[in-house]
């Protein structure tokens, strides 16, 4: 409890430290926005940390070590950034800009990144549902069929570890828009390593359970969406959020060769024309997006599959 105590009290001196510097602290940068866009995101990374901690203390009676170090080293990197920025000035003026803009970046362009977050989100879970429902379907019949495993296994073998990322300057080349594009390089992305995960996955079936099948003589509709199906769908939640993590990054990568909206477009569009300041936020956009997507799917895994 002492140990506990001791790294939220640091925790919020560091918090402390943050604010002052912030606030009080004589600004070296000439083109500064003010501070209150800057405070408010320090004030739900706190809201969100004090959430965290109580969830952890109604789970397991005390605060872990995870969120406490993360909201601290947090701190560190928002102090020393707020430092080398907007009081000494130290970093490069262009490539490295002032937390209070880019925090007042979320104030100025809120509804365009909006825009391109739902535009992104719509490809992306269209494309993860089309890869994982195909995966699924074939992988089932193939990885229970002899004949079609023999065909498709060596295959996915090869195409699972090729990133679609790789061939995706082929995919914008030959598809009639970037969108079509981008949403293919997804369906890629998920769909062999899942296909080839569900049939390894049926491969690994124990005897045991196929044999009680076959002796009550179950028909083959029967021992694929009863038995085989509800065996392999805890994997397919377990892998669910590397799955989704790899489909935001090949995204975000497709959206950077020609699209006309979503945050990778935002991104590149930002760096093409030097500004950087709508480039971090829109980096920090992505990070939350994938933070709040990562908390759904790990509700979906608690709800689910809670002996994991």
């Amino acid at each position: 409890m002492r140990r506990e105590s001791l790294r939220l009290i640091i925790a919020h001196l560091l918090l402390a430290v943050l604010l002052g510097t912030v606030i009080f602290a004589p600004k070296a940068k000439a083109i500064l926005q003010g501070p209150a866009a800057l405070i408010a995101g320090i004030a739900v990374m706190e809201l969100l940390f004090i959430i965290s901690a109580l969830r952890s203390r109604r789970e397991k009676g005390f605060v872990g070590t995870g969120p406490t170090d993360i909201i601290t080293l947090v701190w560190i990197l928002m102090i020393i950034w707020e430092l080398c920025t907007s009081v000494l000035d130290i970093a490069h003026p262009v490539l490295v800009p002032a937390p209070e803009n880019v925090f007042y970046t979320f104030v100025e362009h809120w509804r365009t990144m909006l825009l391109n977050v739902s535009y992104s989100m719509t490809l992306l879970i269209g494309g993860m549902a089309a890869g994982l429902g195909a995966a699924i379907v074939l992988g089932l019949f193939c990885g229970w069929n002899k004949r079609l495993k023999a065909f498709a296994y060596p295959v996915a073998n090869v195409m699972a570890p090729i990133p679609a990322i790789v061939i995706s300057p082929y995919l914008v080349a030959i598809m009639p828009t970037f969108r079509s594009a981008s949403l293919v390089v997804v369906i890629l992305g998920v769909f062999w390593p899942q296909f080839l995960g569900i049939i390894n996955r049926i491969a690994s079936i124990e005897p045991e359970i196929l044999d009680s099948a076959r002796i009550m003589k179950l028909s083959q509709p029967v021992m694929l969406f009863r038995i085989i199906l509800p065996y392999i769908i805890p994997g397919i939640l377990t892998s669910l959020k590397v799955t989704m993590t790899t489909s935001v990054l090949m995204l975000n990568f497709a959206e950077l060769m020609g699209a006309t909206h979503g945050m990778g477009y935002y991104i590149q569009n930002s760096i093409v024309y030097a500004n950087y300041t709508h480039a971090a936020a829109g980096i920090i956009v992505i990070g939350v997006v994938v933070t709040i997507l990562g908390g759904i799917v790990g509700m979906i895994q608690k709800k689910f599959i809670k002996w994991h």
